[in-house]
């Protein structure tokens, strides 16, 4: 049996001066430092003030004359230049004479011509074939890891569109989809209407960074059919194409259903007559609206410049849906070392999923990052560096602290030039830092989005204006209990989608749901986490030793199912606030504070409390299954506990240890 007891109180050793993390000598800072990737700041030793660039619109801008002293030449017009021009003294000699010398002029310009059209079409035919043909060939080669994305509208043509339906789903993602079965449940009949800027019917996004790498069976993925860790296999889609309704029949049916209208884009929301307006203008009346448009990748400057280079761009990947998944693996399967930048969900489940797709062990694997361990911006340090191991056992070089500075093609590879002077080339690089909510809709559509966090506002019931709904990543939503949030997990898509559908069929019901996410590094290493999970906040850890059925593959063979959500019964950045000495300072005061384990025993299974003035606001359940309702329950409670091992005690973390304490 093995436990552990953790509580980060490394921050109270910093200096209140420092602009950190929630620890202080004398409380808690009024602010968070908050992250430094998409924002501007103007700090001082007394306030923060924050300046956000997302919220500064071009209006607002006035031109600023920045050389005042030197006085503006106006350019002149063209009628202007021709009247000076009309004044120039003519050139002496006669009319004919001129004419004769501009005849023989253009005599020799058409030989020159024709000249030099017969030796060019000369060297293509006898000289040139393979040299034009050579470049050619290295285009292909250099195109070859990502194909063309040929993207499908259907229909075509907007005319087989409803021009007014009762309900307008703007977005083909899962909270679409389950507003959709919320509204079918509350009205049978309901006709309702997806508008989808991808190529495909709805589908779930999850296992397209987890599950589908792990399949050896190559045809099953081309078909987009993943194997979840029991075993099993499964469609990736949530339902096949002749379960929806075609658009132009929608109106018609008298069932009702649903019509995807794919590869379409509304463009803009006129709220007060009730009116959505597609990228070609055309007009679709509705009764009530959801947006759930969700989110884009973040790209950090550095490779925003790179992609503008034609070596570079397709070498500098995203991963966000299903052609990003294709592309990523294809290249994959060709290259012969890739760097993944970014150690939060995502660009750790891949390099895992990397690492072990790479049975021969014969690629080069990076992973790089800013935080120093993986997920260093939710698990407690000890948590964080523990995982990074478990990510070096797949077979990825993992470099933490890290940061890229310049990137560059470099014969026909891809060299990265790292914080600390060092380089590595590889052949292509997947960045994953992170997502930005489309809210493209908000300023033609005259709706507000949250200048922190982003994403439209929304009351309790996710409404952003009558009649017009909002949920999933893109929906900043009250919480009664946590305050104003925005979430980016498949629960948070699912619960907010259903309660949408149900509010737009009807009902009034506010969102007092807590969102779960779950994260697998493979079939053996998991985790469920709830509430705000945020490594600066002060955490308890109760850890024991695991057994066999402590793994995502376990739960998994035991519910088949490989939606989690559905078996339910001091930021890093601020860290540039701190002196050297401060930083090895807090660095060794962690390491004095971290469980201590015994030999032969580590982080197998546990629960990590994350505590807000003594209260408990977020817990992560290390590969613990299946307990997400107690978890929720105690977060619920808001109550303050002298000893979180006996709060541990209801996840049943020791069940099955031969000699419990």
């Amino acid at each position: 049996m093995f436990r552990a007891k953790y509580l980060s109180k490394a921050t109270c050793l910093l200096p209140t001066r420092s602009a950190f993390t929630s620890g202080f000598v004398n409380g808690p800072p009024q602010r968070r430092c908050p992250s430094i990737s998409s924002k501007k700041f103007y700090c001082s030793k007394d306030e923060i003030k924050k300046v956000s660039s997302d919220t500064l619109r071009l209006k607002d801008c006035k031109p600023v004359d920045i050389n005042p002293s030197e006085p503006k030449k106006r350019i002149p017009s063209i009628q202007e230049c021709r009247n000076d021009l009309g004044g120039l003294s003519q050139p002496d000699g006669s009319s004919d004479g001129n004419n004769r010398n501009e005849k023989g002029r253009s005599k020799i310009i058409i030989g020159l011509i024709v000249a030099a059209v017969a030796a060019g079409a000369l060297y293509f035919v006898v000289l040139g074939r393979d040299k034009v043909q050579e470049p050619a060939a290295k285009q292909k080669k250099s195109k070859s890891v990502k194909k063309a994305i040929i993207e499908v509208r259907d229909p075509k043509e907007s005319k087989d569109i409803p021009k007014a339906v009762p309900y307008l789903l703007i977005g083909g993602g899962t909270a679409s989809f389950t507003a959709f079965r919320a509204i079918k449940s509350s009205e049978p009949t309901a006709k309702v209407l997806m508008i989808s800027n991808e190529s495909f019917y709805p589908y779930m996004r999850p296992p397209l960074s987890k599950e589908i790498w792990f399949n050896e069976d190559e045809g099953s993925v081309k078909n987009l059919m993943f194997r979840q860790w029991n075993g099993s296999e499964r469609s990736l889609f949530y339902e096949p194409e002749d379960f929806y309704t075609n658009c132009k029949d929608l109106m018609q049916s008298e069932n009702g259903g649903v019509a995807v209208a794919r590869g379409w884009t509304v463009t803009r929301i006129d709220v007060m007559e009730k009116v959505a307006y597609l990228d070609d203008g055309t007009a679709i009346q509705y009764d009530k609206c959801l947006i759930a448009t969700g989110a884009t990748p973040r790209l950090p400057p550095v490779f925003r410049v790179a992609v503008t280079d034609e070596n570079l761009k397709d070498r500098v990947k995203l991963f966000r849906n299903i052609h990003d998944f294709q592309d990523a693996h294809e290249a994959f399967e060709k290259a012969k070392s890739i760097a993944i930048v970014g150690g939060g969900f995502l660009g750790s489940e891949l390099a895992c999923a990397f690492g072990r797709k790479d049975k021969r062990k014969a690629k080069e694997i990076y992973q790089i990052f800013r935080e120093s361990g993986n997920m260093g911006k939710i698990l407690p340090e000890y948590l964080s560096v523990w995982t990074t191991e478990k990510v070096r056992a797949e077979g990825v070089n993992v470099i933490p602290s890290t940061e890229i500075v310049g990137i560059r093609d470099v014969n026909g590879a891809v060299q990265l030039t790292l914080n600390s002077g060092k380089t590595i080339t590889i052949d292509f690089v997947l960045v994953s830092c992170g997502v930005e909510p489309n809210t493209e809709l908000a300023e033609m559509s005259d709706l507000e989005v949250d200048p922190e966090l982003g994403g439209y506002l929304v009351n309790t019931e996710l409404q952003a204006r009558t009649d017009v709904y909002a949920a999933g990543d893109c929906a900043c939503f009250y919480d009664p209990k946590l305050g104003r949030r925005r979430i980016e997990h498949h629960d948070h898509s699912v619960v907010s989608g259903r309660l949408a559908g149900e509010n737009m069929a009807g009902a009034r019901k506010p969102y007092h749901h807590q969102s779960m996410f779950w994260s697998d590094l493979g079939p053996d290493v998991g985790y469920e986490a709830i509430g705000v999970v945020d490594s600066s906040l002060p955490t308890v850890g109760v850890f024991a030793k695991a057994t066999e059925g402590d793994t995502p593959r376990a739960v998994v063979t035991e519910s088949n199912e490989g939606d989690r959500s559905k078996t339910e019964n001091l930021p890093q950045e601020c860290e540039k606030f701190l002196s050297d000495e401060e930083k090895e300072k807090l660095k060794e005061t962690q390491k004095s504070l971290a469980p201590k384990k015994n030999e032969g025993e580590d982080f197998g299974k546990g629960v990590v409390f994350y505590l807000r003035d003594d209260v408990v606001v977020g817990i992560v359940l290390w590969n613990v299954f299946n307990r997400m309702s107690i978890a929720r329950q105690v977060l619920k409670d808001q109550r303050k506990y002298d000893d979180l091992n006996e709060v541990a005690k209801l996840f049943n973390i020791h069940e099955n240890e031969n000699n419990p304490d």
